[in-house]
């Protein structure tokens, strides 16, 4: 007989793997699980082994062939990403009517989100470069060129895929000498052309060092073939946040100005000059005047020292 209570960890290991499945304000890096299809050529189990080595420490690699189709039947790569915690995928397989293919997914809550396949062509792979590797689990610069990412609604798909797919950690800060791997995107002739490289920064006799790129692999080319996109409700669903996590915007003030600065702007109302207090000078001030209210005529006071001289004058 089924029984609906959920069972208890006994084990200290258990309830550490229930505790990093909890939900949390701030999620957990994305981790890739890689699977390779009943039939895989040389090349796509090269490439695939390649996205594993760039994708380390945050990826797990099935070491089993399993013979399925994402796009007919996707319940074991579900099973697979609850089994192990992962909300993204790459499925590699060959065959005579779809050769070196490449599909590239998003799970959310476990339940398929995107998925979109490729025909990988023109695969060179990481170990033909003879340029020294980046550190493991080191976090890439993403750089995407043409129009097209911008433009086109497939491409923005495949854009926000990509990012998700190899943006790496979440940091807070930036350390110059960390910034090592750059992955380029190229969009040409309808295909998406990937390169990789290694950055290293040389003096330049001032402040700013001399970047230099050095492709250090893997080298390929991605054309589109079968894609399934999220529908704008299931998007939206997956990119809702918290309360908590939502940063409460208050009037009149900027929380960072882009150098950690918080800027707030003050209004002061309408302020009457002419009634400003200023400095007195004794040689700029002029003589008094009263008006007699009899006459109406004007009738100077002179000054004590001016009477004093009239007299000294008589």
């Amino acid at each position: 007989m089924a029984s609906n209570s959920v069972i208890k960890p006994k084990t200290q290991a258990g309830k550490r793997a229930l505790a990093r499945r909890e939900e949390k304000v701030i999620e957990n890096t994305k981790s890739c699980l890689l699977i390779r299809g009943g039939n895989t050529s040389e090349a796509i189990g090269s490439c695939l082994k390649d996205l594993y080595s760039l994708k380390k420490p945050h990826a797990l690699m099935l070491k089993r062939r399993n013979p399925i189709l994402p796009f007919e039947e996707i319940s074991f790569v579900e099973k697979m990403s609850r089994k192990y915690d992962c909300s993204l995928f790459a499925f590699a397989s060959h065959s005579k009517k779809r050769p070196n293919n490449l599909v590239l997914g998003r799970l959310f809550n476990y339940q398929l989100l995107d998925m979109i396949e490729f025909g990988v062509e023109g695969y060179q792979p990481l170990c033909t470069f003879p340029v020294a590797k980046v550190p493991v689990g080191t976090k890439p610069c993403l750089s995407f060129q043409g129009e097209e990412f911008d433009s086109d609604p497939t491409l923005m798909a495949i854009k926000n895929l990509l990012l998700d797919m190899f943006q790496g950690p979440r940091v807070e800060k930036i350390r110059l000498q960390g910034i090592e791997h750059l992955i380029q995107f190229s969009y040409c002739d309808g295909q998406i052309l990937v390169r990789s490289y290694r950055i290293l920064l040389k003096s330049s006799g001032s402040k700013i060092p001399r970047v230099e790129l050095f492709e250090m692999g893997p080298r390929f080319g991605l054309r589109l073939r079968r894609h399934k996109v999220a529908t704008p409700e299931q998007f939206k669903q997956a990119r809702r946040q918290p309360k908590v996590a939502t940063i409460k915007k208050i009037k009149n003030i900027v929380p960072d100005d882009g150098l950690g600065n918080r800027l707030g702007r003050v209004h002061v109302g309408r302020q009457e000059l002419d009634k400003l207090q200023t400095r007195k000078v004794k040689a700029l001030k002029r003589p008094r005047e009263d008006f007699n209210a009899a006459d109406g005529k004007k009738i100077k006071k002179r000054r004590l020292s001016d009477n004093k001289k009239q007299k000294n004058k008589g």
